[in-house]
Order: C-alpha cells, then sequence, then structure tokens
C-alpha cells in the first residue's frame, strides 16, 4: 500500500500554524480532543465498575464462582465477532454517528441488566453484546483522531493520553467500584454506568464535528459483512500492516501471564492479599510513567528509532521469576516490564502511515479486536500451563519465549519498512489496495 502523507492537517480548532504545538498540552489545546478525552474517560470508569459489579451480581444470584469469573471473560471473548463482523461500520457511516449510537446502546444493554426480572443468562448475553460493540466504537475513535488531530505527530500523543487514561482507570475504577459496592447494590453501582454512556454520548454529540463517511457503500450490492470480511482480507494481505499488527499483538499476549497468574503467585511466596493489588498495579504503574516521559521527553524520530529495540527486550524482566522472587523484586520487574509497552507511540505512527485513510477504521477496529483476544487467550494459556508447571516458571517462560517471537516479528517489521522492500513486494501491496476501490 501507498502510505499517506503525515502533513494531515488537524481540524480547525487546533493552534494557528504560528505556535507549533508540541507534546501533550498542544493535544489538550484541540476541542474535540477534549471532548473525546471526557468521554473516554466516563464510558471507561463506568465500564470497569459495570464489571466489577456485575461481577458480585452474578455470584450474588448464583453462588457459583464459575459464572462470575465467566463475566469477566465475556469482556474479551466477544472482540473478536464485533471487531471482524462488524468493523465496516467504522468506515461505512460518519464517526461521530457511530460513537454516539454505540454509546446509546451500551446504555441500554447495561439498563436492561437493571431489571430485577433479567435472568443470569440475559445478564450475561447483555454483557456479550457490550464486548462485541467495544471494538466498533474504540476502532471508530481511533479512525476518527486522525480527522480530529491529523495524522502526524498530534494524533500518537492523542493516542498515548487515551492509552494512560485506560491503564489509570483500571486502577481508580476498581477502587471505586469496591467502594460503590459498600454503600450501593449491585444494580446500584451499575446504574453509574448508564450515566456514564449517556454522558459519554452527549459529549461526542456536542462536542465533535459531524464528518462525511470515509468509504461510500456501493448501494445494496455490498453488504455490511461482505464489506468488513474484504477489509481484513486486505489489511491481513498487506505484508507491512500484517506485520505491524503481529508487533502490537504478541507482545500482549505474553506480557499478560504475570498478571493472569498474580493470585496463585501470591499464594506460592506466601504473601498476604496486599502482595496481590500491589502485582496487579506494578505493571500499570511502570506502563504509565513510561508513556507519559517518552510522550512528553523524546522527539517523534527518537520515537521512531526505539520501537523495535524496546519491543525487543520489553519481556526480558520477566525472567527474573525463574528464582521465585520475593515481593519486591517481583514488583519491580513488573513495573520494568510495564516500560516496555512505551514502544506502542512510536508504532502508532507507523501503523497510521501505513494504511490508507479509507481503510483505517476497519483496520483499527481489527487491530483493537486482535489485540483484546490475543490477550484473552495469553491469559488462558498461562492459566492451562500453570496446571502442568510451577507459576514462577510459567512466568519466566513467557518472558523467554515472548522475546524470541518478539524478536522474529521484529525482523519482519524491519523487512518491510519502506525503502527496505523490493519492487515486486511493493507493486503487490498497491495491486491489493486498488482491488478495493
Amino acid at each position: 500500500m501507498s502510505q499517506p502523507s503525515s502533513s494531515t492537517q488537524p481540524s480547525s480548532s487546533t493552534p494557528p500554524s504560528s505556535t507549533p504545538p508540541t507534546g501533550y498540552r498542544a493535544v489538550f489545546r484541540v476541542r474535540e480532543f477534549r471532548a473525546v478525552f471526557a468521554a473516554h474517560l466516563l464510558s471507561l470508569l463506568g465500564v470497569v465498575v459495570s464489571e466489577l459489579a456485575l461481577t458480585v451480581l452474578v455470584y450474588d444470584l448464583t453462588g457459583s464462582p464459575l459464572l462470575s469469573a465467566l463475566t469477566f471473560a465475556l469482556g474479551l471473548l466477544p472482540y473478536v465477532i464485533g471487531g471482524t463482523l462488524f468493523a465496516g461500520v467504522a468506515d461505512r457511516y460518519p464517526a461521530r454517528r457511530v460513537l454516539v449510537v454505540c454509546d446509546l446502546v451500551c446504555a441500554a444493554c447495561v439498563a436492561v441488566m437493571l431489571v430485577p426480572a433479567t435472568p443470569v443468562a440475559g445478564l450475561l448475553a447483555l454483557r456479550c453484546l457490550v464486548a462485541a460493540i467495544a471494538p466498533v466504537f474504540t476502532g471508530t475513535r481511533m479512525a476518527a483522531l486522525t480527522d480530529i488531530l491529523g495524522d502526524g505527530d498530534l494524533y500518537v500523543l492523542g493516542r498515548s493520553l487515551l492509552r494512560i487514561v485506560s491503564q489509570s482507570a483500571m486502577l481508580i475504577g476498581f477502587g471505586a467500584g469496591g467502594a460503590l459496592l459498600t454503600v450501593l447494590s449491585p444494580r446500584g453501582a451499575i446504574t453509574v454506568t448508564v450515566v456514564t454512556f449517556l454522558c459519554s454520548a452527549a459529549l461526542l454529540r456536542l462536542g465533535t464535528r459531524d464528518r462525511p463517511a470515509r468509504t461510500v457503500s456501493g448501494g445494496g450490492s455490498t453488504t455490511l459483512l461482505r464489506e468488513s470480511l474484504s477489509g481484513a482480507r486486505l489489511i491481513l494481505g498487506d505484508r507491512r500492516i500484517r506485520a505491524l499488527l503481529l508487533l502490537f499483538w504478541l507482545p500482549a499476549m505474553f506480557v499478560v501471564a504475570p498478571e493472569a497468574l498474580a493470585a496463585p503467585y501470591v499464594a506460592e511466596i506466601g504473601a498476604g492479599p496486599a502482595a496481590l493489588g500491589l502485582l496487579l498495579c506494578a505493571m500499570a504503574v511502570g506502563h504509565v510513567g513510561a508513556e507519559l516521559f517518552v510522550g512528553s521527553a523524546l522527539r517523534p524520530r527518537t520515537r521512531s528509532r526505539i520501537v523495535l529495540p524496546i519491543a525487543a527486550v520489553g519481556l526480558l524482566p520477566l525472567v527474573v521469576y525463574v528464582v521465585r522472587p520475593g515481593l519486591p523484586l517481583a514488583l519491580a520487574a513488573l513495573a520494568l516490564a510495564g516500560t516496555g509497552a512505551a514502544y506502542v507511540i512510536g508504532l502508532d505512527q507507523w501503523f497510521v502511515d501505513a494504511v490508507e485513510p479509507e481503510l483505517r477504521g476497519r483496520a483499527m477496529t481489527l487491530l483493537t479486536a486482535g489485540l483484546m483476544t490475543i490477550q484473552g487467550a495469553g491469559m488462558a494459556l498461562a492459566g492451562l500451563a500453570a496446571d502442568f508447571f510451577p507459576v514462577h516458571h510459567v512466568v519466566a517462560g513467557s518472558g523467554i519465549i515472548g522475546t524470541v517471537v518478539t524478536l522474529l516479528v521484529a525482523a519482519e517489521v524491519r523487512r518491510t519498512t519502506p525503502g527496505q522492500m523490493s519492487d515486486t513486494e511493493r507493486r503487490d501491496g498497491a495491486d491489493r489496495h486498488m482491488t478495493s476501490r
């Protein structure tokens, strides 16, 4: 695929060119981004609170630990369905309309959860529906950011801010959810999520511009399903984009092992319940700190240069688990592994440069769906391995195997760097793109 220019200008609400914007402050000076940021923060906090409250509600109704745990798992599994079958929505319809409708549908689903007559099967089905909508919403928002911020450095920093909010909201949201459940019933806490979805919809409707769809559907000749699947074929058929997707996905598959096995590891080293909370927070703290540093202190060219080196060594801190470290060393290793996620800032720029504008909604929806799905698979595989091997060996093994896999993917990314590919490969990519017109 040919690469679009990174000189696309942000929306008219950006600062004048006489004062070139730099850093995170420049992103917040864009009025539309402030609305997107606030909507993201509200809806994310609501989702985290509802996940916790719904898990408690299902356990209260059934007394089944399995169904309670399944409630969490259902937040990941439907991503691949929504991200594959409905990805075409992100490009076929105006972004603002898609985002607002997704929020309203999610609010309606959560509102039905509040009805006492809703059976447990209904609660789980509604949970699946909300999870299936999530990748469409996220992919559409990611593509819309290129309209709001341009496809250069402002976009990269905007994406970085949303990731930082996501990591922070996990920490704050579970704490807030736990506090709410001390004063409210589970359904009362879930009510908060309805309000946050409605507020998010209002912010997006009133705070962002209405822009046309990225692609014009061919009337009734192309169904949404066919458009979504053909987009996935085009995206995965491009060697460069496929390599970049794998660099997003595969390290994430291995890095979740210590979080998935945090509870059994705490039991293995004989630590108390407080240790579990610290282990679950450590990686997020490292991630947020590294992302803030890279986004604010490094120039775009430097961020690009560190992508492959940081990705290559990002999982190595997990190898410390081979000696079954105590709590202080384990926390340090997890925080250091969290800093490895800083490579994603530069990778975001490579990805948006590699994808044609008319495919961005579908590409970013597929990216989100694949990322969540492969993290769920990584957790499941880590749990399965821990049935046969000591927990600390599984975590150390995930660091070793993940590093080898990442090195192989990094080599493929390097081979597909513009200027490294052969004329035939570039021509093939252009031919695949022409078939999408």
